[in-house]
């Protein structure tokens, strides 16, 4: 069997699958990490069931996750904000994320 054969078809559809389920789990585990080490002290999930919670929805838990590593002076990425959103709405919240396209008004699932 030659290497051309073995890097076509199904092996590269695996790889592919592969690397980007793998791409995800890590940004799941950032988000984890960073809440863990900036936030889990004072924030216990009791906090995020509360009757009066600020994050009502995808958009609002980014944006109270970018508020408060602002007021701490954290200075995350956009890629920390949305890691560490994307951990508290995979553990806790369980919303519909979506994204605003920047040339439309559209919203759309995000992946």
């Amino acid at each position: 069997m030659t290497a051309r054969r073995l890097i076509s078809g199904p092996f590269v559809s695996v790889f592919f699958s592969a690397l980007v389920a793998s791409s995800a789990a890590s940004a799941q585990d950032r988000g984890e990490l960073l809440y863990a080490t900036h936030c889990g002290a004072c924030h216990t999930v009791q906090m995020h069931w509360r009757a009066g919670r600020s994050a009502t929805d995808w958009t609002s838990l980014k944006a109270q996750v970018q508020r408060w590593q602002a007021v701490v002076s954290l200075a995350w990425t956009d890629d920390d904000v949305t890691a560490v959103s994307r951990y508290l709405n995979n553990s806790v919240y369980h919303f519909e994320q979506t994204v605003q396209r920047s040339t439309t008004t559209q919203l759309v699932a995000e992946k």
